[in-house]
């Protein structure tokens, strides 16, 4: 191939892109589309709400731990919340003429690893779309609200680089489902420090901690993604995948501080880390 012609297919490339992004400013209905934009939008929604399905029916299980009948309700509220947002993205999807009780069918949410301290590291379980992390099970009381400490909040970041996407129909969606995530989130933090400060679970809270941190460090992607990069052109994201990570990071060591936790270490395996990141909540 000549230098000519590579530098031909590469201004044609860019032109196309160009063109993608010009026409993805603001998209109220799938009329409105690229294929290039559908294409992108759909991954991101089908991978958004199999991950709420499937983390509400790994939260389900969660209910009957609750320690006092508040917390009964507390937790039924979670477990509603996310069912609710699966619905509503993949109603989404269905306006777009996505089978989606199809899809449904032909995947099993409920699966989990049988090995509660199993490591699968970036690797995923079975072949639909959710979020790695929606493969564990969770075990106790306190691994449920560490999974809200951490997961929630990793949740939460994802989604707040999504609240202005181009897709307005979406936008307009996660602004509901983002508000709920802070809830969740709060009911992390608030049993995360009665935990941490009690000298009779400070340890089990450091050991959820060491689990589940580590877990949620891996969901976030790759570090110069391509494909993140095309959800940004297309105004789907804002952030690269790795600066989303590092802002979640940051929080949680600001609250592992302030409760006498100690941040566990990070080591990132970016060979076996998927280049994309999971839009969960």
């Amino acid at each position: 191939m000549t230098q000519f012609k590579r530098e031909d297919e590469t201004l044609e490339i860019q032109e196309r892109m160009a063109a993608e992004v010009s026409a993805a400013k603001v998209i109220d209905s799938p009329a409105q589309m690229t294929p290039v934009y559908r294409d992108s939008l759909i991954n991101l929604l089908f991978m958004q709400a199999d991950s709420e399905l499937a983390g509400a029916l790994g939260y389900v299980p969660c209910v009957k731990m609750a320690p006092t009948v508040e917390e009964y309700l507390a937790a039924s509220m979670i477990v509603k919340d996310e069912f609710r947002h699966a619905r509503v993205v993949y109603k989404l999807l269905e306006n777009m003429h996505e089978d989606v009780d199809a899809h449904v069918r032909a995947h099993d949410f409920t699966l989990r690893l049988s090995d509660t301290d199993a490591n699968i590291g970036s690797k995923r379980a079975a072949d639909d779309k959710r979020v790695n992390i929606f493969y564990y099970p969770i075990d106790s009381w306190i691994d449920f609200c560490m999974f809200n400490f951490c997961m929630d909040r990793g949740a939460g970041h994802q989604l707040e680089d999504s609240l202005e996407a181009s897709y307005r129909p979406w936008a307009r969606v996660l602004e509901g489902i983002f508000k709920e995530e802070k809830f969740h989130i709060a009911h992390g933090d608030n049993w995360v420090k009665r935990l941490a400060q009690d000298p009779a679970t400070h340890d089990a809270a450091q050991s959820a901690l060491d689990k589940w941190y580590v877990r949620t460090m891996n969901i976030f992607g790759r570090p110069n993604s391509p494909k993140n990069q095309v959800y940004r052109e297309l105004g789907l994201k804002k952030r690269d995948n790795h600066d989303v990570r590092l802002g979640f990071a940051q929080e949680v060591a600001d609250r592992c501080k302030e409760n006498g936790l100690v941040l566990p270490e990070w080591k990132p395996d970016w060979e076996n880390i998927p280049w994309d990141a999971y839009v969960v909540g």
